[in-house]
């Protein structure tokens, strides 16, 4: 079954969308004396990640009998804390399907932006959200297998067009797959043949390079995924968003958790930028040299952090060891 996938053209009408709903993040100058980059820094948002672009496209476009009933989701964080806020805006009452061991500070976030939560062991919060969505009829918003959202995900890449025109290559995460989708369509679509997308996960949850390379959507079970500190990347593709992975991303490659530990110390201590571990995973990459860069050309390159939402011990711990 063929998949029906975003155009720039629908990321162009979310960017028009959720104007006055997120912010339009800078890009800034990457750590010294490594690589040269620049950064995207998606932590400066509202709820610190880029998950507000594509909550707040999705919850745009419901009709007024969605908005009434409400929405639902499930997340182990950044995702649920952008829809309880992009719900709370247009007055939509919001649900959130939480996984147990979410970082509590992401949970109280969800809390503090108005939100329902159910917790649920991390395997049955996919099904948690569908029975809520058929027993309540909530609108289900999903964190990435969902059109709207990314779409609104690739609001990211367009602005990075926009802000640096001699961009040559964008690296973004990879978890759920809809930022590096909405990313690597804008790319593909505004500036074809001249812009490479790279894709970042973690070995410890490198479902989507394996999919990639084997030329089919492979769904590693979350006792594998849940082994990376980089808890925002734990899950898995969908078809979806694996469709417009193989057809829009140019290339994927994996950082081990030490590499990720020092992308999360180095952005703090060199360019003072917080990042989670999901968020610091483009970072880690280009640190690492897994990605080439342009001598002397910074604006050549961008590494998008796509979240910031750490938890304090756990950014004290990694500090401490740089």
């Amino acid at each position: 079954m063929r998949v029906h996938l975003i155009t720039p053209e629908d990321v162009c009408a979310a960017a028009t969308r959720i104007q006055g709903e997120v912010v339009r993040t800078p890009l800034t100058a990457g750590p010294a004396g490594g690589p040269h980059f620049l950064l995207k820094p998606e932590s400066l948002q509202p709820v610190g990640a880029f998950k507000i672009r594509g909550a707040a496209n999705a919850v745009a476009l419901l009709n007024p009998t969605q908005r009434r009933r409400g929405v639902v989701t499930h997340s182990s964080g950044n995702h649920g804390q952008a829809l309880a806020r992009a719900a709370a805006r247009r007055g939509v009452p919001c649900t959130v399907v939480v996984p147990e061991g979410a970082p509590p500070v992401k949970v109280e976030r969800m809390r503090a932006h108005g939100a329902r939560l159910v917790v649920v062991p991390p395997t049955e919060r996919a099904a948690a959200a569908r029975e809520l969505e058929r027993t309540e009829m909530l609108a289900l918003v999903p964190p990435f297998d969902d059109r709207a959202v990314i779409a609104g995900q690739g609001t990211v890449g367009l602005e990075i067009l926009e802000q640096s025109p001699d961009v040559t290559t964008v690296v973004v995460p990879v978890g759920g797959g809809g930022l590096a989708a909405g990313v690597a369509t804008v790319a593909r679509g505004v500036r074809p043949g001249r812009i490479r997308v790279v894709g970042v996960e973690p070995e410890l949850a490198a479902d989507a390079a394996e999919s990639l390379s084997s030329g089919r959507l492979v769904t590693w079970p979350e006792e594998r995924t849940y082994r990376t500190m980089a808890d925002g990347v734990r899950v898995c593709l969908s078809e979806l968003t694996f469709a417009h992975l193989r057809e829009n991303l140019d290339e994927i490659v994996t950082v081990t958790e030490e590499e990720i530990a020092r992308a999360v110390a180095v952005l703090a201590l060199e360019a003072r930028v917080v990042a989670e571990p999901s968020g610091a995973l483009a970072t880690a990459a280009l640190l690492a040299g897994k990605v080439g860069t342009v001598p002397g050309r910074p604006e050549a390159t961008v590494a998008v952090v796509s979240g910031g939402n750490i938890d304090p011990a756990l950014l004290a711990r990694l500090l401490a060891r740089s």
